[in-house]
């Protein structure tokens, strides 16, 4: 037996049909996030992997539908699809294979219907969302939008109970990885007319928005890139108490993250002028490392 039926069998998913649905979302998952799919599988406990893979499928099917198309198209496909999930979640079944895996998932998982709902309530930030102007803009954007997202996924690894304090760590973590992907991501966002970074950030640099769009290498853009990637660390820094808040089982996959983000960071700095074209990667190998590290320690862990 591989280690996807041994996970769909300790998820308690029986059917036939349920397991292939699974399966789907899983393919879905993986297209969208390999490396945290692989992770998933690899350092989680058996009997989270299925429940992790089906949030982050859900997570990734509702923000294609907020990103893709003209706005008045992404508004009217949303609502058909926040009304879809509401009924599913109220009748606890569904047509849609691509919910099914979510509806078992809460089944097993109570706490996610309202995480569900909290991030289908948050999506009006994303829909009208063009840009920042001040740092108190972004912040609104994090807790509005990036945090309900976030917990469908980090709510399943976190502790039983009150995740009062997990939650705020998770902000934190949160607020640091939103502003990364938002800097590694420019050149795309701005190729979508979205300026991701605060219009008051660029004035206080002395940087237009120009500057980023024609990818000029100036000392004014490097030193704009680097106070963002600063802030970052900070936040990962911060961020990184939700480790010591979550089971022992979960703490290898929160370090993989984790690392991984830094390592991103890492090549973001490395070259700046290509960021301002392309997105930064980390190297495969040293993610690979951090991948085998945590492997290891998940092993360690349930033979404890």
């Amino acid at each position: 037996m591989g280690r996807w039926e041994r996970a769909l069998d300790a998820a308690g998913v029986e059917q036939a049909s349920l397991r292939s649905d699974y399966g789907r979302v899983r393919a879905q998952a993986s297209a969208f996030k390999h490396e945290i799919v692989l992770a998933a599988e690899l350092l989680l406990p058996e009997r989270l992997v299925a429940h992790v893979i089906a949030a982050i499928a859900f997570m990734h099917r509702t923000d294609v539908l907020l990103d893709s198309g003209p706005a008045a198209e992404r508004k009217e496909s949303y609502e058909d699809w926040e009304r879809e999930v509401t009924e599913a979640l109220e009748a606890n079944q569904s047509g849609d294979p691509e919910l099914r895996p979510l509806l078992h998932t809460i089944v097993a998982h109570p706490v996610l219907h309202e995480r569900v709902l909290d991030y289908l309530a948050s999506a009006d930030l994303d829909l009208e969302f063009t840009g920042f102007v001040a740092e108190a803009d972004y912040q609104t954007y994090v807790e509005g939008y990036s945090l309900p997202a976030f917990m469908l996924v980090a709510t399943l690894l976190g502790p039983d109970g009150d995740q009062q304090a997990y939650r705020a760590a998770c902000r934190t973590y949160i607020e640091a990885i939103q502003r990364l992907d938002f800097v590694n991501d420019l050149a795309e966002d701005l190729a979508n007319d979205r300026l991701t970074i605060p219009a008051q950030t660029l004035e206080q640099h002395r940087v237009t928005r120009t500057d980023l769009e024609q990818a000029r290498d100036l000392p004014t853009v490097r030193a704009l890139i680097a106070d963002q990637l600063d802030r970052v660390e900070r936040g990962l820094g911060a961020g990184s108490a939700a480790i010591d808040l979550v089971p022992p089982a979960s703490r290898p996959m929160l370090r993989c993250m984790l690392s991984l983000d830094a390592l991103t960071v890492a090549a973001a700095r490395a070259d700046v002028p290509a960021l301002l074209r392309r997105p930064a990667n980390c190297s495969k190998l040293a993610a690979v490392r951090v991948l085998g590290r945590e492997y290891l320690s998940a092993r360690r862990t349930r033979r404890a």
